[in-house]
């Protein structure tokens, strides 16, 4: 075989065995044998080991091929991967509907639902046509590089098929769910079970760790699927039904039960219908996802905070089961308030075993009468958290006991308080063990400081040596500090102390999370830093400039200014340890100091429009007020507009005479 009629024929059986692929694995249709295709493989596996030149990336032959990796590398996300607002009856999806509508100022005019598979998110990114990386979701902002594993799953076409009548541009994006069938599950469960080794817990958990793998050959040992539900790319697609219309012309496999739906009532019909009907699927599911079906209506709704305003996840009825409460402990968090914690007989509950179920606070205690020894009914509040609903009194034997929260705090002894107007109990020392070491690992967390090697473990361990006491401590670490301590070898101690130190620099919104102060997470942190232009400034403020700031209430106003009152010591000595933050850059302009609001549709999205506002030294409220500069308007404005033509001072400007405004 000469080398043009080499490189022809793997071309025509990488077509082939793509299009059957593509036919078993996303149609589940099939058209010749296994055997007959297992002998075109092997055709075409001996025709590139002898004409490696004609390899192409995206021959099938390349998907067990992958070496292992020594560990995954990190990438960046094009977008964030964002959270879902959860509902749980359709009373909470109506709400959202009216807020929606009230932020448009229009009427949805659709809505796509479908089915949520219970797996691991993946992001796929494919070049010219070609797939080119999968990455996982990560925190949303940054995920790990899992190419090789996933090319493994025969469902991931590893080349897009064209779409007729256009061009698709250099990089395309989407977004998928790697899962595991039911009977995929139970035969390894099964094969575990021979093998005397420890049951999985549910298909989720080993899908997440097949992609996990650094052997690619283990994930393809799992045999996974992977339903693709968004293109992120813009293809031209005007609503999601037509972006999953798109995904299924790529060649990428997407869920048959999604169904379009003309408004709520078509939306609760499809809930319904598969509150039991999923049980049938061969995948499971938690729920479904309930989309704004017109692209222009998601744009203009954008995101708040770190979820999607755009759609909605419906969290089916939890399932329950029956076990005895064996115990009840007390937990101590970071601010001092103490949970009690049902220590429950293992169960297993949606798919996991359960041995802990929260029981929130004394008066939750008091509702629910839970008593040591009770049988209780525990369920998984959207199939996610462990949570005792009931307790069937006519089962109690006389044995059980009675719980009261103690009145001194389990951790150190000290006083137990209860704040005015709260249900929690608190400890009341400052200097409380639990209360700092919760402290200290939130400090030093991803969020935080981010300091790699300084784990629970390590920061318990440090903290029982009396080596670290306070946050500021751990930035006057020496090597002296840590010889001899228990699994500190002279590499470990070199890595930890490296790693403390390239965290010395860090954003002003990560320094603002680190402190732990109550009621601040990671967005009003990050509203706080761009507000702010700098630390002293932000402890100047009082309760009444932070009321002002979009998001933050009066609780937790009075939080933030009550935490920089009592922790001045704590952030001088952070100074005095060689601490920079890092503040955003602000882009000096005539528009500093103004304020922004905006109304109607808008091309761009309300988070850029954000974002463009705030870059230029602006700001951005929430309604309109004498205080307003700008009111900028889109299609088909919303009451916003008349009551800013009341205002004389207000100007009333298009999106077009704002993005003038801003170059």
């Amino acid at each position: 075989m000469t080398k043009s009629e080499a490189k022809k024929r793997i071309n025509k059986l990488i077509d082939e065995l793509n299009h059957h692929r593509h036919l078993y694995h996303v149609l589940d249709k099939q058209e010749i044998s296994d055997a007959a295709l297992d002998s075109l493989k092997k055709e075409l596996e001996n025709l590139e080991e002898q004409f490696p030149e004609f390899l192409r990336s995206d021959s099938p032959s390349q998907r067990v091929g992958g070496k292992a990796l020594d560990k995954f590398v990190k990438v960046q996300h094009s977008s964030k991967v964002l959270s879902l607002v959860d509902a749980f009856k359709i009373e909470d999806i109506h709400d959202w509907q009216e807020r929606n509508e009230r932020l448009l100022g229009q009427k949805i005019k659709g809505y796509y639902s479908e089915l949520k598979l219970d797996g691991l998110t993946v992001v796929l990114t494919y070049k010219n046509g070609v797939f080119w990386r999968g990455a996982t979701r990560g925190d949303g902002k940054v995920g790990e590089d899992v190419t090789n594993n996933l090319k493994t799953i025969e469902s991931i076409p590893l080349s897009l098929e064209p779409i007729k009548g256009s061009k698709l541009p250099e990089i395309v994006e989407v977004r998928g769910e790697v899962v595991m069938a039911k009977d995929v599950f139970a035969k390894i469960n099964k094969k575990q079970e021979k093998q005397g080794l420890p049951l999985f817990a549910n298909p989720r958990n080993v899908a997440a760790g097949s992609i996990r793998q650094l052997n690619p050959k283990i994930a393809a040992s799992r045999k996974l699927d992977c339903i693709v539900f968004e293109i992120i790319t813009d293809l031209g697609q005007k609503t999601h039904e037509e972006s999953h219309e798109f995904l299924s012309k790529l060649g990428f496999k997407t869920n048959p039960n999604n169904k379009h739906c003309k408004d709520l009532s078509e939306v609760d019909k499809y809930l319904k219908k598969w509150v039991d009907k999923r049980k049938e699927l061969p995948y499971w599911t938690d729920g479904a996802v309930i989309v704004v079906n017109d692209v222009v209506q998601e744009k203009a709704l954008g995101h708040i905070g770190k979820a999607e305003r755009w759609m909605i996840a419906y969290k089916f009825p939890a399932e329950q089961v029956t076990t005895k409460v064996l115990d009840i402990e007390v937990q101590v968090g970071r601010t001092g308030a103490l949970t009690p914690v049902a220590i429950l007989e293992p169960v297993l509950l949606a798919g996991s075993t359960v041995s802990r179920a929260t029981l929130h606070n004394q008066d939750e205690i008091d509702r629910l009468d839970v008593r040591i020894g009770d049988t209780v009914i525990v369920q998984k509040a959207g199939d996610i958290i462990p949570d005792i609903v009931k307790v069937l009194p006519k089962l109690r034997t006389g044995k059980e006991k009675k719980y009261k929260i103690a009145k001194t705090c389990p951790a150190c002894g000290s006083e137990v308080m209860k704040k005015e107007g709260e249900v929690a109990y608190y400890c009341s020392n400052k200097n409380c063990y639990a209360k700092n070491i919760e402290s200290l690992i939130h400090f030093v967390s991803k969020k935080g400081f981010n300091i790699d090697g300084l784990g629970d473990r390590i920061v318990a361990q440090l903290m029982d040596n009396g080596i670290v006491v306070t946050p500021a401590d751990i930035f006057r670490l020496a090597e002296g500090d840590l010889d001899g301590l228990e699994g500190f070898a002279d590499k470990k101690i070199k890595n930890l102390l490296t790693s403390i130190e390239a965290s010395k620099e860090i954003n002003f919104s990560n320094f603002i999370y680190a402190l732990g102060i109550r009621h601040v997470g990671e967005e009003t942190s990050v509203l706080l830093a761009d507000h702010y232009p700098n630390l002293q400034k932000l402890q100047e403020s009082n309760k009444e400039e932070l009321e002002n700031l979009m998001d933050i209430g009066p609780e937790v106003a009075k939080s933030i200014v009550i935490w920089f009152v009592e922790n001045k010591k704590l952030l001088e000595d952070l100074m005095d340890q060689g601490i920079k933050i890092k503040y955003p850059k602000k882009t000096s302009s005539k528009l500093a100091g103004k304020t922004f609001l905006f109304t109607g549709s808008l091309d761009v999205s309300r988070d850029q429009a954000k974002t463009l506002v705030r870059s230029a030294g602006a700001k951005v409220v929430s309604s309109v007020s004498s205080n307003l500069d700008y009111l900028v308007i889109g299609e088909k404005p919303g009451s916003k507009l008349a009551r800013a033509k009341e205002h004389k001072s207000i100007k009333i400007i298009k999106e077009e005479d704002f993005l003038d405004l801003l170059k």
